[in-house]
């Protein structure tokens, strides 16, 4: 029996069509070299960590606008909160990632969780084009408070809000990027040895993402 038919024993295929390491049994991890380093099973601490990584600036921004008079303003962020997360960033984002790759209409993941998945799983890496749209997008959502928040008159929330978005983005890139699954995104910080072995463990990655370039390491699954 070969290495890749092992690690797919006892899976559910119909939950794991594209045979996504993430989505097999647990006993099927035994002897993962890679699985310590990697948030690559999901885990409802993690969810919560990145939930409390995002919730002071936000309730910091809507206070600001609501005591600044803008709270109207509000359903605005609200509505290209809806349309990022569940539309624009699922396509260009979150459809590349192993937990995009489950077979359920719901997303069960470490951000993101709860998106109802309308578009179909891209198992090659994201585009050039996708990197600086979600740059752009993500960028627009966290700018969009600090005007209503300056026209308002609410500096120090402003400045609170921006300190959390910092912190945010700082613990992100700290502890978060270089763990995540989602390895061609911009922020992803995890190391080339490691994402050689998760390609390697998943043949249907492994091939998109060598059919657009990608070269694995010749050491990489020995």
């Amino acid at each position: 029996m070969t290495k890749d038919n092992s690690l797919y024993l006892g899976h559910d295929q119909t939950r794991n069509p594209y045979r996504i390491c993430t989505w097999q049994d647990k006993a099927n991890c035994a002897g993962c070299g890679i699985e310590d380093g990697l948030n690559c099973r999901f885990n409802r601490g993690d969810l919560l960590y990145f939930l409390a990584l995002f919730s002071p600036p936000a309730i910091a921004a809507v206070a600001g606008m609501i005591r600044g008079g803008f709270s109207w303003w509000l359903a605005g962020w609200a509505g290209y909160m809806v349309f990022f997360f569940f539309v624009w960033e699922a396509r260009i984002l979150c459809s590349h990632c192993p937990y995009w790759a489950e077979e359920t209409r719901v997303l069960h993941c470490l951000a993101n969780y709860g998106v109802i998945k309308i578009w179909r799983y891209h198992p090659e890496p994201m585009s050039a084009e996708e990197k600086v749209q979600f740059l752009v997008g993500a960028g627009a959502l966290v700018a969009y408070p600090f005007p209503f928040l300056i026209l308002g008159g609410e500096y120090i929330l402003a400045v609170l809000t921006l300190a959390g978005f910092v912190s945010f983005a700082f613990s992100l890139k700290k502890h978060v990027c270089p763990r995540c699954v989602n390895f061609s995104c911009p922020l992803n910080a995890v190391p080339k040895p490691t994402v050689d072995e998760y390609l390697s463990r998943n043949p249907v990655m492994r091939k998109a993402w060598e059919e657009h370039g990608y070269q694995l390491d010749s050491s990489a699954g020995d």
